[in-house]
């Protein structure tokens, strides 16, 4: 059996990176709403706004970690934000949840990240208890919100 490796993704790889993110998006009862080109324009572009790592076994892909650079004031620091990880459910439980992370982290050291904060989706007891086990906690007493569509456009416009 090959081993699995850890490899930063490249412009080639955009395709897979949606295959996975679909399986990810299914696997939480939820639809994508753009393709491969957004992430070949936002990831791979003149100005990329993120980075991948993809995880293998041989030609297998395995998983995946979407992450950009975030920073805090508080800490005065910048540090990781991991927008998606995923685990192909027949590769749970290799140790590639925690070495993608830790393959993140070493990634992230060009821009002297320091510190890694991730979403969490409430009711996802299994992630929360990985997490919980790697020594993560509460970011603070915040809950992330987001402002899109017709309330970002009238942010905009009044």
């Amino acid at each position: 059996m090959s081993a699995i490796t850890l490899r930063r993704a490249d412009l080639s790889d955009a395709a897979l990176i949606q295959s996975l993110l679909e399986e990810q998006a299914a696997h939480h009862g939820e639809t994508l709403e753009s393709g491969v080109e957004a992430l070949e324009k936002w990831g791979f572009g003149a100005n990329p706004l993120f980075r991948t790592l993809l995880a293998h076994r041989g030609t297998e892909a395995l998983g995946f970690a979407l992450y950009y650079p975030d920073f805090s004031t508080l800490r005065g620091r910048p540090g990781v934000l991991l927008q998606d990880i995923y685990v192909r459910p027949a590769a749970r439980g290799l140790g590639l949840g925690r070495a993608l992370l830790a393959e993140v982290m070493a990634d992230a050291q060009d821009w002297e990240a320091a510190f890694l904060t991730l979403m969490l989706d409430r009711a996802n007891d299994g992630a929360r208890a990985f997490y919980a086990r790697h020594g993560f906690s509460p970011r603070g007493d915040y809950d992330m919100l987001i402002l899109e569509g017709e309330g970002l456009t009238a942010l905009m416009t009044e």
